[in-house]
């Protein structure tokens, strides 16, 4: 899969559907061990969501993790200083493939990231153990791999014209876990897991509001693979807006776009 290059204007247009999966991610995690609470927030971007950590734990010393320089740019001139409630939120350089606790947490979380790191339940172990005993990993990931917005995309991706400028660059079919998998992986950590899934049909405005919504997250590794090549670029999102179009029709209130996640939380045994 392509590295890609994020766009933290293009991803954050639809930023209050984004933050919902979060927020009831939140809603979900118990008590912390720690007073104040130590926080590792894993593929922050661009710092919105890390910032609802501070409100919830308004003294935690909060720092967010990305390997994107251009979200982290973003994080640092929104988000980044002193709390309300006398905590601290920083941000800084790291990459959930290889990032190790230095020092005990209290939570560490990821918010839709951990779909683009490959072999991701293998860092369980050492993340885990970086928790102090009643620490929380927990984390929600796009489940939705089978859905008509990646299907079409690696379809297309798939044909004679795009083959070979795109094969292997999308994420893979098996870039998330079922959810017994990860309750089981988790559970034989030592932790007491919580596994779910839901399903949000979110109403989106505007026009060609699927395509928007997907040229700020799945459709970055295409747009990076196209970006030395406009007109192939164009091309693509042409023939890809089409066909989500048709996938996704339009109706008097907006576009509903069905989207189902993944949740676990995840509480280390004391």
């Amino acid at each position: 899969m392509t590295t890609p290059h994020w766009d933290p204007a293009q991803y954050l247009r639809h930023a209050g559907h984004r933050a919902r999966p979060f927020t009831d991610l939140l809603a979900r995690i118990p008590a912390l061990p720690g007073d104040p609470p130590r926080i590792a927030d894993l593929g922050c971007g661009p710092g919105n969501v890390t910032a609802l950590l501070a409100e919830r734990w308004p003294t935690a010393r909060i720092t967010g993790y990305d390997n994107a320089p251009e979200m982290l740019d973003k994080a640092h001139v929104d988000h980044e200083g002193p709390t309300a409630g006398g905590g601290r939120l920083d941000f800084a350089p790291a990459d959930a493939r290889t990032w190790t606790p230095a020092e005990p947490y209290d939570l560490i979380v990821s918010n839709a990231t951990l779909q683009w790191v490959p072999g991701h339940a293998g860092r369980f172990p050492d993340w885990i153990t970086g928790l102090r005993p009643g620490g929380v990993f927990a984390f929600q990931v796009p489940d939705n791999t089978d859905a008509p917005l990646h299907a079409l995309m690696r379809d297309l991706a798939g044909t004679p014209r795009w083959r070979g400028r795109l094969t292997g660059v999308l994420r893979r079919t098996d870039s998330v876990h079922t959810p017994a998998a990860y309750l089981d992986g988790l559970t034989r950590l030592g932790c007491a897991a919580d596994v779910w899934r839901t399903t949000y049909f979110h109403v989106l405005t505007g026009e060609d509001p699927v395509l928007d919504w997907v040229k700020g997250t799945g459709l970055r590794p295409a747009l990076t693979a196209l970006a030395d090549d406009p007109e192939a670029r164009d091309a693509f999102l042409a023939e890809y807006r089409d066909l989500l179009r048709e996938a996704y029709p339009s109706a008097p209130y907006g576009t509903v776009l069905p989207f189902r996640r993944l949740f676990a939380v995840a509480v280390k045994g004391a």
